[in-house]
C-alpha cells in the first residue's frame, strides 16, 4: 500500500565546495580578509567539475576566493551558469584582531585538543564567535531551502561555513560540525528532506576529494613530493 504523502516529499540537495587553497597568507590567520586563492591544480578542478550536477543553481560567499574557485570549475568543463548569487552570510568567520597573527603560534597557545580557533561561544576580539557564524549560515540555508526547494544547489564556501552547515545537518550541533575536516576544493553533499510535518537532513558525503583517483594527481605527488600540491 502506497503512502499518500510520498508525493509531497521534497529533497533539496546542497553541494558545498570549499574554496581553493590560499598560498599568500604568509602562514597567518586570514579569516574574512579578502585574499586570493591558487586555482592552478587543473586535475583537481576537472574532477570536481565532472561530479557536480548540471541542473544546479549556484551560490557563493561574497569573498573573491570563492568566486575564483567557481570560475576554475567552469573553466575545467562545467557549463558556466547564467548567474551565481553572492551571500554575505556565507563568508568565513570574522576573526577580528586574530587576523594577521601567525596561525601556528596562535594554535599552539590554545588548550590541547582544540579543533577550532576558540570555544564555539568565544568571540574573537573585534570579530565573531563560531556560534555567530553558525547562526548566520543556518539562517541563510533555511531561507534558500524555501526559495530553491527541490533543486540542486552548488554553494562555494569556506571551511567554517561548511562545518556550520554540517553541524546543522547533524541535528543542530555545531560542536559536531567542527569535528570534520573540510579540505580545499572538497565536495560535501547535504540533502534536506521536507514533507508534511517533516524536516530532516541526510549526509551522503563529507569532504569528498574526487581528484584522488586521477593518475595525474598521484604522479605529481610521487615526482614532486607532498608539499608541492598541498591542498590544506
Amino acid at each position: 500500500m502506497s503512502n499518500p504523502d510520498s508525493s509531497k516529499v521534497v529533497t533539496t540537495r546542497w553541494w558545498w565546495v570549499r574554496h581553493a587553497p590560499v598560498r599568500s597568507d604568509g602562514g597567518n590567520i586570514y579569516g574574512q580578509q579578502d585574499i586570493e586563492c591558487d586555482t592552478g591544480d587543473t586535475e583537481v578542478f576537472e574532477a570536481v567539475a565532472k561530479m557536480l550536477p548540471r541542473d544546479a543553481v549556484w551560490y557563493s560567499s561574497n569573498l573573491k576566493r570563492t568566486h575564483q574557485t567557481a570560475a576554475a570549475i567552469w573553466t575545467a568543463g562545467y557549463p558556466r551558469p547564467a548567474q551565481m548569487t553572492q551571500e554575505k552570510d556565507f563568508a568565513e568567520l570574522h576573526l577580528g584582531e586574530w587576523q594577521g597573527m601567525n596561525r601556528a603560534a596562535f594554535l599552539a597557545s590554545q588548550p590541547p585538543g582544540r579543533v577550532w580557533f576558540a570555544d564555539v561561544n568565544e568571540r574573537a576580539p573585534g570579530g565573531e564567535s563560531f556560534m555567530d557564524l553558525y547562526t548566520r549560515v543556518c539562517r541563510e540555508i533555511v531561507r534558500i531551502n524555501a526559495k530553491e526547494a527541490g533543486k540542486n544547489i552548488i554553494a562555494v564556501g569556506h571551511g567554517g561555513t561548511i562545518k556550520a552547515a554540517v553541524g546543522l545537518a547533524l541535528g543542530g550541533q555545531p560542536d559536531r560540525g567542527l569535528s570534520f575536516d573540510i579540505d580545499n576544493v572538497s565536495v560535501t553533499r547535504l540533502d534536506h528532506i521536507a514533507a508534511p510535518g517533516v524536516s530532516i537532513w541526510r549526509l551522503p558525503m563529507v569532504n569528498q576529494q574526487p581528484w584522488i583517483a586521477d593518475p595525474r594527481h598521484a604522479a605529481m605527488h610521487q615526482l614532486s613530493g607532498p608539499e608541492v600540491k598541498k591542498l590544506a
